[in-house]
């Protein structure tokens, strides 16, 4: 849940990062793309900001859970950031790269949420403008602090607020995809479709899942597509050049 945090302690006392290890693996010949997930707020350093305005190999995306946009359910769960330094640490980040997509979680409902909090939580999205999301309804995790706590949202306002949560993110991540037909993108494929298995699917830089007309040979290699169209979580595309 924070792989930024990798740490190799040296005897010598220079300690090496995660961003020297995305250096390294960057480096390797025969990689094309570097994507890593999930990252921590906290654990986002000057040098793995510096790390994704350099390095053209790491993916122009990043997954980067804030789970509340009220300072006051942040405390509760022990987060340890605020929104103010939320909003931050993804400013510089765009700073660094500039048109880096931002996917984020969130838990709706967690014990003593009001409507003022999942307000702010709304606001939050719209001022950060995030490129997609994943919405979870709060439920006790045993041993947990938070078990301890008396969960006080009622589970219709729970899937209420959920459903207005990904109402607000899916729309403007149907934005951003809208923008994208047209445009010319290099994508990993990975496997067949998924409801049409005669077809092939990939993800672009930004982690879009692409559909597309294509033979087998063609899985486990970078293609280039043009984006044709967009449905509501995934595009369309067709090949710009075969292998």
């Amino acid at each position: 849940q924070n792989v930024n945090a990798w740490l190799h302690l040296q005897n010598s006392g220079a300690d090496l990062d995660f961003a020297y290890l995305l250096t390294e693996v960057c480096a390797l010949e025969g990689i094309e793309r570097v994507r890593y997930t999930t990252s921590h707020p906290l654990e986002v350093t000057p040098s793995l900001i510096a790390a994704h305005g350099r390095l053209h190999k790491l993916a122009s995306q990043i997954h980067l859970p804030v789970q509340s946009g009220s300072n006051r359910i942040l405390a509760t769960m022990k987060r340890g950031y605020t929104v103010e330094s939320y909003k931050e640490t993804v400013a510089a980040l765009r700073r660094a790269k500039p048109g880096l997509s931002l996917t984020s979680d969130f838990i709706i409902g967690f014990p003593g949420e009001t409507d003022e909090d999942f307000a702010a939580t709304l606001q939050l999205i719209e001022e950060v403008g995030f490129d997609g999301s994943y919405g979870f309804m709060y439920s006790p995790r045993p041993g947990t602090p938070a078990a301890d706590l008396p969960d006080t949202v009622p589970l219709e306002v729970k899937r209420a607020r959920l459903q207005a949560l990904l109402a607000q993110t899916d729309a403007r991540a149907f934005e951003i995809s809208t923008t994208m037909v047209g445009t010319r993108q290099r994508i990993l494929v990975d496997g067949h479709a998924r409801r049409h298995t005669l077809e092939l699917r990939g993800r672009t830089d930004n982690n879009r899942v692409v559909n597309f007309p294509g033979g087998e040979r063609l899985i486990g290699h970078f293609v280039d597509v043009r984006i044709t169209a967009t449905a509501p979580h995934t595009l369309r595309g067709e090949l710009v050049d075969l292998l």
